[in-house]
């Protein structure tokens, strides 16, 4: 209910005012809102201020999730993963930008890290194909590795497998990664 309140504040203030409203999230896990984007951050758009940036956006999404969409069915289909669950990932993740990066230096679809994806055979993190590919199988192999425990799994593609190990085997205690959890629990939900 709290988070739901702050949602409709920020969306009252966004429509009174004429500026951007920007979320981004700090080395430490602490959650900034601000109506400035400033370099060297990865900000995620919360409000546009014109509604026609608004809809360009909504527009790109939903393109680019539609022109991924077969690559992710064959992924789900081949590493027997719920699709849903990739989109909600990949939506978290990227917004469907097969071009992201992030601060820490994750790339693509499903925002793969340098390790990640050598361990999977990703020669390329930003052709879409290899991504979604790595980044499925390292969701699957999550999936597994804690007993098809869908919290634990999601915890450990935001923060790494051994945070949720260190942390006896629950979400890490990092707000960045809690946020996380429950944002692509929320879309994979939604479907």
């Amino acid at each position: 209910m709290k988070r739901l309140k702050s949602v409709l504040l920020l969306l009252f203030i966004s429509f009174n005012t004429k500026a951007d409203i920007f979320k981004y999230i700090d080395a430490k896990g602490g959650v900034h809102i601000t109506n400035k984007a400033v370099n060297g951050h990865n900000y995620q758009v919360l409000v546009r201020s014109r509604p026609e940036t608004y809809k360009h956006d909504l527009n790109y999404l939903a393109g680019n999730k539609l022109r991924y969409s077969q690559l992710i069915t064959e992924a789900a289909e081949r590493h027997q993963i719920d699709e849903r669950l990739l989109h909600a990932v990949i939506q978290a993740e990227s917004a469907y930008n097969a071009n992201a990066v992030s601060s820490a230096g994750a790339v693509g679809l499903m925002q793969l890290m340098p390790d990640t994806a050598r361990r999977y055979g990703v020669m390329d993190r930003r052709d879409a194909e290899q991504n979604i590919d790595g980044g499925t199988r390292y969701l699957k192999d999550l999936l597994a590795m804690f007993n098809s425990n869908l919290i634990l799994a999601v915890a450990g593609y935001n923060a790494g497998e051994g945070a949720v190990m260190k942390y006896n085997y629950n979400v890490p205690p990092f707000p960045e990664t809690r946020n996380y959890v429950q944002q692509v629990l929320m879309l994979y939900d939604r479907g």
